[in-house]
């Protein structure tokens, strides 16, 4: 059932980014930086309407169970696109801002941020662990070292201060980050994000759209959010299907257990007769 559902947010997720950016006729800048390439890229509204259209097709393409397996490609390939758009920023942003830690910290969040829905659409168990595991590790320090400006996004109206909540959050994107590395309830910790990254949505990014109805960003950052919500629910589930944690022998998701497989059903939600 987990994976069923993270399937179908990450399929809705990505037909909604694809209709926001033709609406806007731009690629979204906050999660789809382009411009980090250049400022005068030829053909670049075009090349957005392309990147579009893709999203929505190939998020309508993985909501049917017999072209799912397409749209998990297309869809594969569009967010890995995004991912290579940051990585300019690991030579212009310091250069800009300074050569600190906090600068690459929040460059390589934004890279993981779409390269955990790529892992989730056509990764396996083992190279998933590492980059869901790094990629928590790596928001949670984009939070500690980001306070200032993470703290925006805390209601005023949530007790204990907007500091405290950007903290304790960062906290737990690093111990989740661990937990799934380590394979200590590595399950629950990957389902407990999830449930953050539904925290972060209802809480902090569902009323910026009210606040800037005419920003493509705030509408944008939902449409992601609910991806990278659908990409860690697949992620939850592949780790429980690869290995059940065992009460007896205290094993975690992926590890062997004597006398049984590892992992006796596949670890892509297409590749199987029917979902978890």
């Amino acid at each position: 059932m987990t994976t069923q559902l993270g399937v179908l947010v990450v399929g809705l997720a990505s037909v909604m980014a694809g209709i926001l950016d033709l609406i806007w006729g731009e690629f979204e800048p906050a999660h789809q930086p382009i411009q980090a390439w250049g400022d005068h890229i030829p053909g670049q509204t075009i090349l957005a309407y392309i990147t579009a259209t893709c999203l929505i097709v190939g998020g309508a393409a993985l909501l049917w169970r017999r072209t799912e397996r397409v749209g998990a490609v297309v869809l594969a390939i569009v967010y890995g696109a995004f991912t290579a758009f940051w990585l300019p920023r690991l030579v212009t942003a310091p250069s800009i801002l300074g050569y600190h830690p906090n600068v690459y910290i929040g460059v390589l969040a934004g890279l993981c941020s779409q390269l955990i829905v790529v892992a989730a659409l056509v990764g396996t168990v083992p190279i998933n662990r590492w980059i869901f595991g790094l990629g928590s590790i790596e928001f949670g320090l984009a939070h500690l070292t980001g306070v200032r400006e993470n703290a925006p996004l805390v209601p005023t109206w949530m007790p204990l201060g907007r500091d405290f909540w950007v903290v304790l959050t960062g906290i737990a994107f690093v111990l989740a980050g661990v937990a799934i590395l380590t394979r200590v309830k590595d399950v629950l910790a990957s389902q407990l994000l999830a449930i953050m990254f539904l925290v972060f949505s209802v809480i902090a990014l569902a009323p910026l759209p009210i606040a800037h109805p005419h920003d493509h960003v705030p509408w944008g950052a939902n449409a992601y959010n609910l991806a990278a919500i659908g990409a860690t629910w697949i992620f939850a589930s592949m780790l429980r299907s690869a290995g059940v944690q065992s009460p007896a022998t205290g094993t975690g998701a992926g590890d062997s257990v004597p006398g049984k497989r590892a992992n006796s059903r596949p670890s892509q939600p297409w590749k199987s007769s029917r979902y978890v």
